[in-house]
């Protein structure tokens, strides 16, 4: 891992790295060691820094004392998009523009990226060392590529989830996650149908899952479910 910059604010230090072909930034307590790592997962068409990723990441470091990490999935932010990707993002927007369903593409799309994913946030974790308990923080497409993380990695303790149905993300991986979930849904979402959200929640095999619905579209999740997943998160990796 190669730390390429970094700047300090408010009690947060942000570095940004490189690790191998992979580019991410680590959040830390400037003057403390962290009580826990947390990897952040952006959503669609977003990236590392995306202004939701590095809100929750100030705020898991200066409100909670842990370090937070995200790096870009691929074919986002800094990465390069293979020939395979660019057929599967033509492919849907081609159908969409014809008025069909792009949903099949998009579920081809996202086993594509989280078959590569998961073994890049794994080399991420080895390289970051110990820095505590680890949580998962990814929703939409977050949640699409984290899903079959958690499943497979045994060091995250404990996972925010959601706005994501089975069309986008894995039943599958679902059924192999047994750590405590907390679940986002928005009643409303125009991207993902209600049905296809409640069948994923339905699929995680945690014992402690709760499912958090509110009003709304797929942007609109509330401020005070943020302020809720933070404490859920400082309660469940101690």
């Amino acid at each position: 891992m190669r730390f390429t910059s970094q700047t300090s604010a408010d009690g947060v230090t942000a570095r940004s790295f490189t690790l191998g072909e992979i580019p991410g930034v680590l959040w830390t307590p400037r003057h403390a060691e962290p009580r826990g790592l947390v990897l952040i997962g952006h959503g669609g068409g977003q990236h590392k820094q995306a202004p939701g990723v590095v809100g929750r990441a100030h705020r898991l470091v200066a409100e909670r004392g842990f370090a937070a990490a995200a790096i870009d999935a691929p074919a986002h932010g800094d990465r390069p998009r293979s020939a395979e990707h660019e057929r599967v993002i033509t492919a849907m927007r081609d159908r969409m523009a014809g008025g069909g369903d792009p949903t099949p593409l998009l579920a081809e799309l996202h086993t594509s990226l989280a078959a590569q994913t998961v073994p890049e946030w794994r080399s991420v974790l080895d390289a970051l060392g110990d820095q505590g308990p680890v949580g998962y923080w990814g929703v939409s497409l977050g949640c699409a590529l984290g899903m079959p993380l958690v499943a497979a990695e045994p060091r995250i303790g404990a996972a925010v989830l959601g706005l994501s149905g089975t069309s986008s993300a894995s039943a599958e991986a679902a059924a192999g996650i047994t750590v405590p979930v907390r679940f986002l849904l928005q009643w409303d979402d125009e991207r993902v149908p209600r049905a296809e959200a409640l069948a994923l929640f339905d699929a995680l095999s945690s014992a402690e899952k709760t499912l958090h619905a509110n009003p709304g579209g797929h942007g609109d999740v509330p401020d005070f479910e943020l302020d809720d997943a933070l404490r859920f998160l400082a309660d469940r990796l101690r």
